[in-house]
């Protein structure tokens, strides 16, 4: 699946307030809500919060891909977002997170989330995409970035 097929410039987040992990998965729940009314921001947290649970989704060098499988999501939702300040995330090198990029999959699709997870932290294992999507200034110079970099891959 591509980038362009997962974000849209709605859900292109530059500078989301959030001071902490919680705060900022609430505040990506939310955003998801707003752009589909018929995912309830409730149980997107509750069930991002769940995966976290399970063991961070933060990846390292600043970067974290929360992401979880919901009943009722008809299609794959990917929500960009940078923060500032950076915010603990319980990553695997104890680094700060300014940088995420939310998934969410239909519950039924475990082997396109996996492809679809694989692929986004290929894409911010490379330095200079990172740098890039954390200097943007807007919302929509971020989504251009992101799908600009994803292309160039």
């Amino acid at each position: 699946m591509t980038l362009e097929a997962l974000l849209s410039p709605r859900l292109s987040l530059c500078h989301l307030a959030g001071s902490s992990k919680k705060k900022l998965l609430l505040n990506i729940a939310q955003a998801i809500s707003e752009q589909f009314p018929e995912l309830d921001a409730d149980t997107v947290f509750s069930q991002l919060v769940a995966r976290e649970r399970l063991g961070s989704t933060g990846i390292g060098e600043g970067v974290a891909i929360p992401h979880c499988r919901l009943p009722g999501c008809e299609k794959p939702i990917g929500v960009l977002c940078t923060t500032s300040p950076a915010v603990d995330f319980d990553a695997i090198d104890r680094q700060p997170v300014d940088l995420l990029f939310a998934l969410l999959v239909p519950d039924d699709s475990e082997q396109e989330h996996l492809d679809t997870l694989a692929e986004i932290a290929a894409l911010f294992s490379d330095s200079r995409v990172r740098e890039k999507l954390r200097d943007a200034t807007t919302s929509d110079e971020l989504y251009a970035l992101a799908i600009n970099s994803a292309a160039a891959a």
